[in-house]
Parts: C-alpha cells; sequence; structure tokens
C-alpha cells in the first residue's frame, strides 16, 4: 500500500513523522469534463487516473464524472457539487479523494477541511508514482526535486496534516517560525539538489561526448507510457531492460549497441514514456534525461496499436517533443503488439499515420522492416562517397565500418574499391583514399 504524499512531508523534512500519519487505501475519484475539452475526453482520462491510483497499490472504490460550466476558486467545482461529491465518497467509505484535474494549495486545503478526507491530483499522483520507479542517482534527483517544488506552496496543508500547534502572539508565536522553517529548509533542499543534478547531468554529458567521439549514429525510442518501448529495445538489441505491463515502468534511459545489416552499428536509447496531462514540472525536472531525444539523430515513436486512445497518445507524444525542441526531428512511427491487434485497430492505425511500420517487440513480427529502414535512413543521413583503399590497410576498412555504411566492396588490382556513405566529420580520416 502506498503511504499518501501528503502525509509524508515530515519524511522529506528529516522530522520524524507523527501518530497521525497513516496509509490510505480506498480512493474515489473524480474527473472533470468541461465545455472546451473534446466530448468523452474526460471519461477516457478517468479510466487512465484509475490505473494510475491502482500503480500504487491503493485501491478505487468510486468515481464520478463531473460536467462544469465554470471553474471556482474556492473547490473547483462549487459548493454544491462538492457536497455531493464529499457524500458520495463517504458512501463508499473512502479515505482519499483523487482530482483528474489540477488542485490549487488553497483548493486542496479547503477539500480536506470540508471533507476530513485526504484529498489530492492526478499531479500528486504522478510524483508518487515516479518516486517509487526512480532508480539512478539522476532519476532519483530529478524526482526529488520536482517534489519539492511540488511541496513548497503545501507546507501549510502539511503542516495541518502533522499537527503542529500554531501560535497566535503578537510575533506571530511558534507556529508560524516553524513553518518559516520549514520553508527555509526546503529552499534549502532544492538549491541541493539543482546542484547535485547539474552534476549529474555535467557527468553525463561527458558521457555523451565520449559517444560522439566515435560518430556512430543514434536514434531515441519515444512513446506513451507503455506502449511497450523498453520491449522494442530488448528486442533488437538483445538488451534485458525491465518491460513490465505497467505505467512508467522505465524511468532511467537505457542506451544499448544495435548492429545493423553490414555490420552498421546504431545507438538505441529507450526514454520515460510520455501521458497526457504530464505535470509540466517534471516534464522541466525530466529534460536532462530527454536531452537523450534531442541529440539523437531520428527517433521511434512507439504507438500501442491496440489501444483504443492510440490517437490521443499519438498527439501528446508529438506535443511533448515540440515542448522539448525535438519535433523537427526525423521519427520512424511504429505501431506495437500488431500479434494482439483487431483488423479494426490496424485500420485506424493506418489511417492515423500512413507509412508506419507495423511490429510486435513479442514475437518480432515486422522487425526485419524496421531494421531495414533504420539502414536506409543512416544511408541517407550521409553522402555517398567513393574510396580506394590499398591492400594492405585492412585498418582502414575496419574502421570504416563502425564509421558509417559500406554499400559495396570489390577487390581490384590496385586496391580495395569502396563505395558507402560516412559522416562529414570524418572526412580528415577517409578524405585522403576518396577516388576522383
Amino acid at each position: 500500500m502506498a503511504t499518501l504524499w501528503s502525509f509524508r512531508m515530515a519524511d522529506f523534512l528529516n522530522e520524524t513523522p507523527t501518530t497521525e500519519s497513516k496509509r490510505c487505501e480506498r480512493a474515489f475519484l473524480v474527473g472533470v469534463q468541461t465545455s472546451g475539452m473534446p466530448a468523452g475526453e474526460a471519461a477516457e482520462l478517468l479510466v487512465e487516473l484509475k490505473e494510475l491510483v491502482e500503480n500504487l497499490h491503493i485501491g478505487v472504490v468510486g468515481q464520478e464524472l463531473v460536467n462544469l460550466r465554470k471553474f471556482t476558486s474556492a473547490t473547483l467545482l462549487g459548493s454544491g457539487k462538492t457536497e455531493e461529491v464529499i457524500a458520495a465518497a463517504k458512501e463508499v467509505d473512502a479515505d482519499l479523494i483523487v482530482f483528474d484535474d489540477s488542485l490549487s494549495p488553497a483548493q486542496q486545503r479547503n477539500w480536506e477541511k470540508l471533507s476530513e478526507l485526504a484529498v489530492i491530483d492526478r499531479e500528486e499522483v504522478i510524483l508518487d508514482i515516479f518516486a517509487e520507479r526512480a532508480q539512478t542517482r539522476e532519476a532519483v534527483l530529478q524526482v526529488a526535486l520536482a517534489r519539492m517544488q511540488y511541496s513548497l506552496p503545501r507546507l501549510t496543508r502539511a503542516w495541518t496534516h502533522l499537527s503542529r500547534q500554531r501560535g497566535k502572539g503578537g510575533m506571530g508565536g511558534e507556529g508560524e517560525t516553524q513553518l518559516e522553517q520549514d520553508r527555509r529548509l526546503v529552499n534549502d533542499r532544492i538549491v541541493r539538489l539543482k546542484r547535485d543534478l547539474a552534476e549529474v547531468q555535467k557527468q553525463r554529458g561527458v558521457q555523451r561526448h565520449k559517444r560522439q567521439r566515435v560518430p556512430v549514429p543514434t536514434a531515441s525510442i519515444v512513446g506513451y507510457t507503455n506502449a511497450g518501448k523498453s520491449s522494442l529495445l530488448n528486442t533488437l538489441t538483445g538488451a534485458h531492460v525491465l518491460a513490465e505491463d505497467k505505467l512508467f515502468a522505465t524511468l532511467d534511459p537505457t542506451t544499448r549497441q544495435l548492429l545493423l545489416r553490414g555490420n552498421q552499428k546504431l545507438l538505441v536509447t529507450d526514454t520515460v514514456g510520455f501521458i497526457r496531462r504530464l505535470p509540466h514540472g517534471l516534464v522541466e525536472a525530466f529534460k536532462a534525461t530527454l536531452e537523450e531525444t534531442i541529440v539523437a539523430d531520428f527517433l521511434i515513436h512507439v504507438l500501442d496499436v491496440t489501444n483504443p486512445n492510440v490517437d490521443k497518445h499519438h498527439a501528446t507524444t508529438l506535443s511533448v517533443l515540440a515542448e522539448l525542441g525535438a519535433a523537427d526531428k526525423t521519427i520512424i512511427t511504429v505501431f506495437n503488439k500488431v500479434d494482439a491487434a483487431r483488423p479494426e485497430d490496424l485500420q485506424r492505425a493506418h489511417q492515423l499515420s500512413p507509412g508506419a511500420l507495423f511490429v510486435s517487440a513479442h514475437t518480432k513480427q515486422g522487425i526485419d522492416q524496421l531494421e531495414t529502414r533504420l539502414v536506409e535512413l543512416i544511408a541517407d543521413a550521409f553522402d555517398t562517397s567513393v574510396l580506394l583503399v590499398p591492400h594492405n590497410r585492412y585498418d582502414v576498412i575496419a574502421r570504416l565500418h563502425t564509421l558509417g555504411h559500406i554499400q559495396e566492396q570489390e577487390h581490384q588490382e590496385d586496391g580495395i574499391l569502396i563505395r558507402g556513405r560516412f559522416p562529414p566529420s570524418q572526412s580528415g580520416f577517409f578524405g585522403p583514399f576518396v577516388r576522383h
């Protein structure tokens, strides 16, 4: 069972949690459909929220979809609808209300005061999932930073949950003093996290620079969470990256080498999955991880062809890529899980993205076509050169195989004639052998 974030502020402040800390087990979900949203979108998001909450091992005991014409500043929904939701949640004995919409700190406090239940929003759920799944130092730091930034305006809420005594003296009293200390502590923690994260990112930059010194083409696998990105990486490269049927199974980028036809090498990176309404703070926090998409030569956009919301997932990924500055990259669209697809799924996918590839990371169906497309893209990225290498310079030929793609190789009397595509940045190496 997951310990609810709002009861964990003591952990962030290096304090001993009070006896009031508890675990939430029964959630009541609230979705909001506004006039500005496409019909049915809120219902789809509510289904996704249910899966997110269940990923925290919290049971969903009820839900309500609210059609809202106008937001209210106090509780988002208005007083009448707020009372109805609270009554519905208590009727099913829920100890947690989860909103699919973002709640301001004041709205959370108002809801918790009125309902006497814990109340969180989609952002807090995703933050908790990320905190559970982070493994590497970089991911742990990124999640911690996002949570600290989220917590800062909500300290008064945590203060209430931790039952700190509010002073009423003329100078503010002990309660205010403790709150100011907490704010200063959180701000100090944010500064330290940013400093530590900058150091980790610097180290990642050094590693990336070392990879780029040997100009092997690079590709990043991107897509909606749970589309099968890690499974595809495993199938392509023989890696053993964690691949589970759950949201955000992979948070840390993993790079593996893929050996293509003609001994052409390609570095392939698996990245964190995207999701609709991904909290902006998490996009910012994970930009370092997602930098792999910016520096990659091209992207492999993986979609779950069996998912009924695949069109929404397609749009979400493209939107996040645009925010990251990677929208102009060459993209290979790949529909995964064709082994489980129905004819109508395939037809919808063809309409959504003509020219896309269809594969199954599970059965390896279509993997050959994907590898062929990768070879073609690498070849198109470099100009064709004709080289004549002396018979005694097999070291040069071996290096050419690692630099680019050799299309033809012919033994002649005066040397070995090679036709291939090689990166212009390496012209200093292969230039002396170019045949004019």
